[in-house]
Formats: C-alpha cells, structure tokens, sequence
C-alpha cells in the first residue's frame, strides 16, 4: 500500500514537468558556421539561407511535426554549428 502514493506522486510529477517544459529551439553558432548550406538541403521546410549561404532558423521553439527535420538538419551540418537549447 505504500507504493500507491509514492506511484501517484511520480505521475503527478511526470505531468507537471511536461505541461511547463517548453519547446526545443534549433540554435546556430554563427562563428562555427561555414555557410555550406546542408542544413538547408536536409530541412528545406525549416532551414532558410541568407544570401550568403548562413542559416535562417525559427527563432521560436519548434513544433513537435518540426523535430524531425530539426535534427536532420543539425546532423547534416559539417562543422556541427547546429545545436539544441531546452528552456
């Protein structure tokens, strides 16, 4: 009988921490960035280029639908220069 509230606590825990976590941002380094541009081709969707070849990433969290391609595009980047920061 003493593990029911220890269960129903860890619940309640497990529901309050996913309802207040926000979304994942795709962030960029700017200074490791080469302006390849695979970012772009893995994640045309979600990855814009500016003129000369940089990224244009969301600057919001992304949509569950966009992970995916959020890490494709991190993946497909050379110099590594994509990363994730969790709020």
């Amino acid at each position: 009988m003493t593990g029911a509230p220890q269960a129903a606590a860890a619940s309640a825990a497990a529901r309050t921490a996913g309802a207040g976590a926000a979304a994942p941002r795709l962030r960029v380094d700017p200074v490791t960035c080469d302006g390849i541009g695979a970012c772009a081709l893995a994640a045309p969707d979600l990855v814009d280029l500016d003129p000369w070849g940089f990224p244009l990433i969301p600057r919001r969290g992304l949509a569950p639908a966009e992970l995916a391609a959020a890490h494709a595009a991190a993946r497909a980047c050379p110099r590594q220069a994509l990363w994730f920061q969790s709020r």
